[in-house]
């Protein structure tokens, strides 16, 4: 048992120096850059290494390993694929920030200035801290009808003072 412990890493040895450039090179065919090869075929073997007692065949050594390239680069390549594809969704789901309005910015921040307490209290929790009308209301203390008649008399205001039709 003492022997057959001592020879393992021995085995190892032989089989990494004997089978490694055949993997490197198929490796190599399969990726086109030889950084990447050596790479893959580095992690093919150490996979391979720490499975190498349950091996059925511990002589087809070498097919197990093709085997576990192959395998290693297709997971890689689809786990490559699905990267690309999250990508391409994220970009085309969110506009490309441009570079923001600081005169309209400042237009508004003057107008928010220019409103009553109450009015601009409401605005800003309807639309920055992005409260419901009900939340709203309860931190006003008042009714959800008075939350809806203060934001739109402060829209209608900025709307005129800014000379703005949107909303």
């Amino acid at each position: 048992m003492v022997e057959e412990a001592q020879s393992q890493p021995a085995r190892l040895e032989e089989l990494y120096v004997r089978h490694t450039p055949a993997a490197v090179g198929l490796a190599y065919l399969l990726t086109g850059n030889r950084d990447a090869a050596e790479d893959l075929a580095q992690d093919a073997f150490i996979r391979l290494a720490g499975r190498f007692q349950h091996l059925r065949n511990p002589e087809a050594f070498s097919s197990y390993l093709r085997r576990t390239v192959v395998n290693l680069h297709l997971s890689r390549l689809r786990r490559i694929r699905l990267e690309r594809s999250y990508l391409a969704r994220h970009s085309r789901a969110e506009p490309a920030q441009s570079m923001p309005d600081i005169a309209g910015r400042a237009d508004l921040w003057a107008g928010l200035q220019q409103l009553p307490a109450r009015q601009r209290a409401a605005l800003v929790l309807r639309f920055y801290e992005d409260l419901s009308e009900r939340e709203s209301a309860k931190v006003l203390r008042c009714s959800v009808s008075a939350v809806k008649s203060l934001v739109a008399r402060a829209m209608e205001t900025l709307r005129n003072e800014m000379g703005s039709e949107e909303q």
